[in-house]
């Protein structure tokens, strides 16, 4: 028996190694269980979510007063951020564009390549970003404060209808209002462009904006401006989604919040991209 004994003494150590690994690996397996049960459920409320707001969007009962608020409260409230970055967007690629041109000896070209670049691209992505920012976050915050304040719930009692006064609305109001806005920024992006080349040289007002606007075509102008409505759908459907679904606690007001920026942000790039290759097919 002696000779048998280390082989004796390592069985209970191995026994012990395997039930250590066994729960460890039980302990990682009910992890990502519990992550993937988390992603199909996030899933599910983000369909439940969109199949109510269409539900309520095709009611007929449609909420114009609060509709005509919200238009009001996201043009009123974003139209100074807008106003400004839509003229530095303009100054800012007319100062930088300019040299270059120069050495080509192609500065008559500087217009109309600055209108092209702002009207299919800068305007209305940059636009749409600020405006995730802006209106996203305060629809988040809005609708988490009421969430969490339980002022859905009482609406629900006093049988006023939350998904189509809260989130039909504003989805609405955003959808068109952030075009209109784009096509702002584009304007005063080109107004401030005309700022930034008489900066180093003299051209005069009407003579900058009849080169800008010759050099952009119809299928220059109508994607960007078809795109901004979904960008603006996008915005409001993530802004009311996270705000509506925030969780109980006060924390959970900011968290609603930060995470409708950073999604509706995420989500206006990708629309952007789909949109590119789409515009291309259809040009080629």
């Amino acid at each position: 028996m002696g000779k048998f004994s280390p082989v004796i003494n390592v069985i209970p150590k191995l026994r012990d190694a395997t039930a250590n690994s066994m729960t460890k690996l039980s302990e990682k397996t009910l992890e990502q269980t519990g992550i993937f049960s988390r992603f199909l459920m996030d899933v599910a409320d983000v369909f439940m979510f969109m199949a109510r707001f269409n539900k309520e969007l095709f009611s007929g009962h449609f909420e114009w007063k609060e509709f005509l608020h919200q238009c009001y409260q996201i043009g009123n409230k974003t139209l100074p951020l807008i106003s400004i970055t839509g003229a530095i967007m303009g100054l800012v690629l007319t100062i930088q564009s300019r040299p270059v041109l120069a050495d080509f000896g192609a500065v008559s070209m500087l217009p109309g390549m600055v209108a092209v670049s702002l009207i299919r691209e800068m305007g209305p992505v940059i636009t749409a970003l600020i405006c995730a920012g802006k209106i996203g976050s305060g629809m988040g915050a809005e609708l988490g404060s009421m969430k969490v304040t339980e002022q859905i719930e009482a609406m629900e009692v006093s049988s006023t209808n939350p998904m189509r006064f809260l989130v039909v609305t504003r989805v609405l109001a955003a959808t068109i209002m952030i075009p209109l806005l784009v096509l702002y920024a584009d304007l005063l992006g080109i107004l401030g462009s005309w700022g930034g080349a008489n900066i180093k040289g003299s051209v005069t007002f009407t003579l900058f904006f009849s080169q800008a606007f010759s050099s952009v075509g119809f299928l220059d102008f109508l994607p960007a401006v078809i795109k901004t409505f979904f960008f603006g759908a996008v915005i409001g459907l993530v802004g009311t989604y996270k705000g509506y679904n925030a969780g109980r606690g006060t924390e959970s007001v900011g968290i609603a919040a930060n995470s409708a920026v950073v999604l509706a942000s995420l989500l206006v790039i990708i629309v952007d991209m789909i949109a590119v290759q789409i515009t291309d097919m259809i040009i080629s």
